[in-house]
């Protein structure tokens, strides 16, 4: 809402953007994007007004400007570059430009003097051509006549605007502008017809750099803009179990092991590799292979019930640790110690990859915090500590913490230092495992401080929630997030969910990272499709989102084998043999893995500016609810990619599409080379329909890069 500081304030300021529920929460953008405001900005009558942008990043004190142009229907629009990390704030300023709509009236003026003087058969210091400027202008009123003492007036007022910006300007500015005021004066002197418009375009600009602003309307609100780096709108992530990267089949990984791996995953074209917790595991309540309550002797255990006072880390120097620790400030002494830690993270930076690591807030039942802050937890009537539960599912070997706990504040102050220890290891990139079930203004205030600290960083959030809780969750910071992909489907899902996640309101806080399977979920789809629909998947999801990633090995190879249906259940998304609970080795280039197609798609990625970001997508219509089609493109359609996928896991489908030609900056009728990326070869096309057809398994996808004919 407008607070005018006094009632001289005439205009109004309403629907600003970008903007998340007035400001409470921040819009995202990229380093270097050029941020778009609008606004409906408004006044009485009919005096021409201006505005202008304010912009500041949160470490200056002053603010920067950039000016609005009016748009037509009282909409206007302005923008300005953002050059740094971390968030930024905006606000807008407009006034009622009493110079402009003075000149504006001039010109009328003038244009109603000529047309009276030409009516009446005088031609006397009548130009010869009435400058442009003149022949836009209006009459002031139908049959009005314009004297050369009403001319002179107005000149005189002028004058009088000019000589109060002089006094706001300084040096050689202000004394150009009192030089113009003294030629108006002198016109005015004269008391002859005024044939053309007394300024120059120097003198409005000069007026423009320092209106006055006495009863300018500000807006009393500053708007957020959260500005990350370019991995949070494009990425590739590839997601592995260090304890399976052994090459010794039955032997526990490493971190070696994995750093062995690492020039194999840069060579597919992944940019992130995220790693499982990599923490000591829980020995209470261990679980088997399958979820299985009973484990057997050996058995590693879930990555995720964090914590085992037992460990002791060895640090960099070699030495271990003299206390107990074993918490998420640990490495799991299987995987190696915090040098080798070091070294991976160094080799896979040497090769185009960022680690990322799992950050669960979770414990064990042998976590330290256990033993050290027991109020951090929810105790029992007979004063146990509540472990994790989903019913009928039972999850003992895991303490979920209470962010009700009269020591919250202790809580909070820990879970940050957990970041940050990381953060100062080097790891820039994390995500984070069920970030819902953990209170929202906990991330508010965390995201927030590391945010400040650390703008690099990037945060994903695993959340397969309700769609405001995910929503509230990129509200409070998260960089990207889990999305609904997996369980959309058929042609209408995906695009109703598409066109929601990637316009606005949602696409100014929200950034979609679709995966087609994780360790916790294996669709149905995948299960009764087979390889066919392993390839349909990801090439959906690399091209319909910039940010994607797989579970691999599973993913290259395929496996789609369920695990049995938990009691009352008919199906299951979980995998069969799950990594989770048991360490499952594999050769990602074995006959018949995906290796190829995932390399291709990547490197398709990397060489199309349109693939990487979600801004442009567009659907076109196909006559066959089986194929879907879609584009992407830059701003300025240098860079244009159609991608039409086969929905069908089993059969060839073909069809007519019926593009919308306007959104690929072609003419009706106009031929265009399709040149397919994916399989090879060039096409030409015309107008409209063009004929596809797609066959699962050998070709379930085009994506065309489209060449204008010169």
């Amino acid at each position: 809402m407008l607070k005018p500081s006094h009632g001289r304030n005439r205009v109004v300021i309403e629907n600003v953007a970008p903007q998340v529920e007035c400001g409470a929460h921040a819009a995202g953008r990229i380093l270097g994007d050029k941020v778009s405001v609008t606004a409906a900005i408004y006044a009485d009558g009919h005096d021409r007004l201006a505005a202008r942008v304010l912009y500041r990043h949160r470490s200056e004190s002053h603010w920067r400007f950039a000016e609005m142009k009016e748009l037509g229907n009282d909409m206007w629009s302005g923008s300005f570059t953002v050059d740094r990390l971390g968030m930024w704030s905006f606000t807008l300023e407009a006034w009622i430009d009493h110079f402009e709509s003075w000149a504006g009236d001039l010109r009328k003026r003038i244009a109603a003097q000529a047309s009276s003087r030409s009516n009446s058969g005088t031609q006397d210091d009548l130009p010869g051509d009435m400058p442009s400027d003149m022949q836009n202008g209006l009459p002031l009123e139908s049959g009005a006549t314009q004297s050369t003492a009403d001319i002179a007036i107005a000149l005189r007022t002028g004058a009088i605007l000019l000589e109060q910006s002089a006094v706001r300007a300084q040096g050689g500015e202000a004394g150009k502008l009192r030089q113009a005021a003294r030629y108006l004066e002198a016109i005015a002197q004269e008391q002859k017809a005024v044939t053309e418009y007394p300024l120059n375009d120097e003198i409005h600009r000069l007026m423009a750099n320092h209106p006055d602003l006495s009863y300018a309307t500000r807006c009393d609100f500053e708007l957020p803009l959260r500005v990350d780096r370019e991995r949070a709108r494009f990425s590739a992530w590839y997601e592995m179990f260090p304890r399976s990267a052994s090459p010794i089949p039955g032997q526990h990984g490493t971190f070696a092991d994995v750093e062995r791996q690492v020039p194999e995953i840069a060579a597919m074209g992944f940019d992130i590799l995220y790693l499982p917790p990599i923490h000591p595991i829980g020995r209470s309540y261990r679980k088997g292979p399958n979820n299985s309550t009973s484990a057997p002797a050996g058995a590693p255990g879930s990555p995720w019930a964090i914590g085992d006072t037992e460990a002791r880390d060895v640090r960099p120097d070699g030495k271990e640790c003299e206390k107990s620790c074993g918490g998420h400030k640990s490495i799991h002494p299987e995987l190696g110690t915090f040098a080798d830690f070091d070294r991976l993270v160094a080799t896979a930076k040497s090769h185009g990859l960022e680690i990322a690591l799992d950050i669960a807030f979770q414990c064990s039942p042998d976590h330290p915090w256990v033993r050290e802050h027991p109020e951090w937890f929810v105790i029992r009537p007979d004063g146990s500590i509540q472990y994790a539960e989903n019913p009928p599912k039972k999850y003992q070997d895991i303490y979920p913490l209470n962010f009700e706990s009269r020591d919250w504040r202790g809580l909070w102050d820990e879970l940050y230092s957990v970041f940050e220890f990381w953060i100062e290891r080097g790891v820039m990139v994390f995500r984070v495992d069920n970030p819902h079930t953990k209170a929202m203004p906990f991330w508010d205030w965390c995201l927030g401080k590391l945010g400040c600290k650390y703008p690099e960083a990037i945060f994903l959030a695993e959340a397969f929630t309700r769609p405001h809780a995910m929503y509230g969750l990129a509200k409070r910071g998260f960089t990207q997030s889990y999305t609904y992909f997996t369980w959309r489907n058929t042609k209408a899902e995906l695009e109703e969910y598409l066109r929601e996640i990637t316009r606005p309101p949602v696409s100014e806080f929200f950034r979609p990272n679709f995966w087609p399977n994780t360790p916790d979920i294996l669709h149905k789809s995948l299960q009764d499709g087979g390889a066919p629909a392993f390839a349909q998947r990801i090439i959906l999801a690399a091209t319909l989102s910039s940010n994607y990633g797989i579970y691999g090995p599973a993913y290259e190879l395929t496996e789609n084998a369920p695990a049995r249906p938990a009691p009352g259940k008919t199906e299951s998304e979980e995998y069969m043999d799950s990594e989770k609970y048991e360490i499952r080795q594999r050769d990602r280039n074995a006959p018949q893995s995906l290796v190829p197609l995932i390399t291709k798609l990547n490197q398709i990625r990397k060489t199309n500016a349109a693939l990487q970001s979600n801004d442009s997508l567009h659907f076109h219509t196909v006559e066959n609810p089986s194929l879907i089609c879609y584009s992407k493109s830059t701003p300025n359609c240098e860079d244009m990619v159609l991608t039409i996928v086969n929905l069908d896991s089993f059969q060839e489908q073909s069809g007519w599409t019926q593009l919308d030609l306007g959104r690929l900056n072609l003419l009706p009728d106009e031929s265009f080379v399709v040149e397919d990326l994916l399989n090879g070869g060039q096409f030409t096309w015309s107008g409209r329909r063009n004929y596809v057809a797609l066959q699962p398994g050998s070709h379930p996808a085009h994506i065309f890069r489209l060449i204008r004919q010169p």
